[in-house]
């Protein structure tokens, strides 16, 4: 096919896919089910994970659930039993590789082939980046995206052999938009967008068509990790419009999840407007946090 063909078929493609895209906003759209699936949350014990679990639950899947407090997690699992789930608790630390490969095998072994993984764990320090202790950082580095890498490389190869799954990466809108004082989280966010963008694209490339990905990407949510955020626009989110956006993410297969929707829409603004626009924009947000300021660290 020479290049003239191949650009006449792109415009085809491309009208035709924004006529699809306008039809879809008068069909509803199709949720699949999830009952049954084997399910497993990391970061389960409290927050986002604890929800998500839960609306699982009420969808009658299987549930694994790991977190590092024990306390967290089986409280977590408790709740999930009294909606119907059939549940099992681990404590595994996300920040240690061998731990994650350890309790997947375990979960291989004893309890069956996980089919929707939902990396969800995360970490976070508020500083400026030489007030940022060192383990700080390993450790942001560690639960953010290389625990993502170690989940999906322990249960992503039964996903391929039967051509069917779900990885979801719970990011954040600092995976899109960089913020001060949150230099080594916003940097372990966009790793973890890019690792979503990347391995959507090689499973599609690979003809795993089967398995699915969602991304979410929200803005401050009052779980308590960061302490008494701000901003002049928009507002803090709550653990159940935020969980509510992921599972209708889930359902209806979303590659990209923002919350509120119009992240996206500021994402496209990002690019478009001069940094001059972009700096008075940003102090217009206003946006505030507790974060350490001032404190060098060499270690």
């Amino acid at each position: 096919m020479n290049l003239f063909v191949e650009i006449l078929l792109f415009v085809a493609t491309l009208i035709y896919s924004y006529l699809e895209a306008f039809v879809k906003l008068f069909v509803p759209v199709k949720r699949k089910s999830v009952s049954g699936e084997l399910v497993l949350v990391t970061g389960a014990g409290h927050g986002v994970g604890r929800a998500t679990a839960l609306e699982f639950a009420k969808r009658q899947s299987r549930l694994v659930l790991w977190d590092i407090s024990k306390h967290g997690v089986e409280e977590t699992a408790a709740e999930c039993r009294r909606l119907g789930a059939t549940v099992q608790a681990f404590v595994v630390d996300c920040s240690k590789r061998e731990e994650i490969y350890s309790a997947a095998e375990k979960v291989r072994k004893d309890i069956g082939d996980v089919s929707i993984l939902v990396n969800n764990a995360g970490v976070i320090t508020a500083a400026d980046f030489l007030s940022t202790q060192d383990h700080q950082i390993e450790r942001m580095f560690e639960v953010n995206i290389l625990a993502h890498m170690w989940t999906t490389k322990a249960f992503l190869p039964t996903m391929m052999e039967n051509n069917h799954g779900h990885i979801v990466t719970v990011a954040s809108a600092a995976g899109h938009f960089v913020i001060s004082y949150m230099v080594t989280y916003c940097s372990s966010k966009f790793a973890a967008v890019g690792f979503h963008k990347a391995l959507t694209e090689e499973l599609s490339t690979l003809g795993k068509d089967g398995i699915k990905t969602t991304c979410l990407c929200p803005v401050f949510i009052n779980t308590g990790f960061v302490k008494n955020p701000s901003t002049r626009l928009g507002k803090i989110l709550e653990i159940e419009e935020v969980v509510e956006a992921l599972m209708e993410g889930i359902l209806t297969n979303q590659k990209m999840v923002f919350v509120p929707s119009h992240q996206s829409v500021a994402l496209l603004i990002e690019k478009l407007l001069p940094e001059r626009a972009l700096a008075v924009l940003k102090k217009l947000t206003n946006v505030k946090f507790d974060a350490v300021i001032g404190q060098r660290s060499s270690q």
